[in-house]
C-alpha cells in the first residue's frame, strides 16, 4: 500500500509538470511570435500583413493564455483519452480564449493555437516518457471525441470549411497533426543536424509547413488562387537553399512581397510552427530523461 507521504510527492510532481508544460507553450508561442524575418507574420520587423496585431500583443497573449495551459495538463495527468477530457479540456480552453481576448483588446492571437498547443499539453501531460508521435496521437485521441453542441458560431475556420472543404486546425488535431510531426519536426531537425543556427531551422520549418498547409488564414482571404501561389513560394524558398542561403533569402522576400501585397498571413503556420517547436522540445527533454535512466540502471544506481 502506497502511504500518505507517497501520494503527497506524486501530486507535486503532478503539480510541478503541469507548470513546465504551460511554461513551455507560452515560451513556444513567444518563439514563434518573435521568429524574424517571417513572412506575412508579427515578428521583430512589425505586423506583417496584421493590422490588429503586433508583437507585444502576441506576447501578453502567450503570458494571459500560460495558466490555463497548466489547467489543462493538470485535468490531463494520468488519463485516459474519453468524452469527459474533451469537455474538461473545451470548458478551459473557452476561459483561455476569453483571457487572451482581454489581453489584445479583442485582436484574435492565438485562437488556433489554444486548441493546438491545449491539445498537445493534454497528450504530454497523460504520461511520461512519451515520444513526439504518441503525445501527438494520444491528443489527436482526444481531439476526435466530439464536443458537446453549443451556440453554432460562424467564424472564419467554418467558413472556409464550407467552402472549400478543408477542416483547418480541427483536422489537423484529429489526424494526429501531420503538419508538425512531418514536414514541420524533420526538416527543423535536419537542419538541426547539418549545423544550422536555431532561427534558421525554424524559419525553414515554417516554410516546409507553408509548402504543404491548406492554411484557412490565407484561403479566407486570398482562396485557392492565393494560398497555390503562397505554396509555390515556399517550396521556392526551400528548393534555393532556405534562409540559410543567399538565393534562399531572396526567394523568402519574394514571398514576404507576395503576402503584404495580398494582405495574407499563414497564421495557421504560424501555430503549427509553436507547436512543432513544444513538441521538438518535450520530445528531446524526454529522450534525455530516458537515457539518464538507462545509464543509471546501468550502473545499479550508482552516480
Amino acid at each position: 500500500m502506497r502511504s500518505a507521504v507517497q501520494h503527497l510527492h506524486d501530486a507535486c510532481e503532478f503539480a510541478q509538470r503541469s507548470l513546465e508544460l504551460a511554461v513551455l507553450a507560452r515560451e513556444s508561442l513567444i518563439a514563434e511570435a518573435e521568429l524574424t524575418p517571417k513572412p506575412g507574420l508579427v515578428d521583430r520587423r512589425g505586423s506583417g500583413a496584421h493590422s490588429d496585431l503586433t508583437l507585444d500583443l502576441m506576447r501578453r497573449s502567450a503570458f494571459a493564455l500560460e495558466p490555463f495551459f497548466a489547467a489543462m495538463a493538470s485535468v490531463s495527468e494520468g488519463r485516459i483519452p474519453d468524452r469527459e477530457l474533451r469537455e474538461e479540456l473545451a470548458l478551459i480552453g473557452q476561459d483561455a480564449e476569453h483571457a487572451m481576448f482581454q489581453a489584445t483588446r479583442g485582436a484574435n492571437s492565438h485562437k488556433g493555437a489554444i486548441w493546438i498547443l491545449g491539445l498537445l499539453v493534454a497528450g504530454a501531460a497523460r504520461n511520461q516518457g512519451q515520444s513526439a508521435a504518441e503525445i501527438a496521437e494520444g491528443a489527436a485521441a482526444i481531439a476526435r471525441y466530439p464536443h458537446r453542441p453549443g451556440p453554432e458560431l460562424v467564424t472564419h475556420g467554418e467558413i472556409v470549411r464550407r467552402r472549400y472543404g478543408v477542416d483547418g486546425a480541427r483536422g489537423e488535431a484529429m489526424q494526429a497533426f501531420p503538419h508538425v510531426t512531418s514536414p514541420g519536426m524533420p526538416m527543423l531537425r535536419k537542419q538541426r543536424d547539418s549545423g544550422r543556427c536555431e532561427h534558421i531551422c525554424r524559419l525553414d520549418a515554417l516554410c516546409a509547413i507553408m509548402s504543404e498547409l491548406d492554411d484557412t488564414c490565407v484561403l479566407y482571404r486570398g482562396g485557392r488562387s492565393g494560398l497555390a501561389v503562397i505554396k509555390a513560394r515556399a517550396r521556392a524558398v526551400l528548393a534555393a537553399g532556405g534562409y540559410g542561403s543567399v538565393s534562399g533569402r531572396k526567394e523568402a522576400q519574394r514571398l514576404d512581397s507576395e503576402l503584404s501585397a495580398r494582405r495574407l498571413s499563414p497564421g495557421g503556420s504560424a501555430d503549427l510552427l509553436a507547436a512543432t517547436i513544444f513538441l521538438d522540445v518535450v520530445d528531446r527533454q524526454e529522450q534525455e530523461v530516458c537515457k539518464d535512466q538507462s545509464e543509471w540502471e546501468a550502473t545499479g544506481g550508482k552516480s
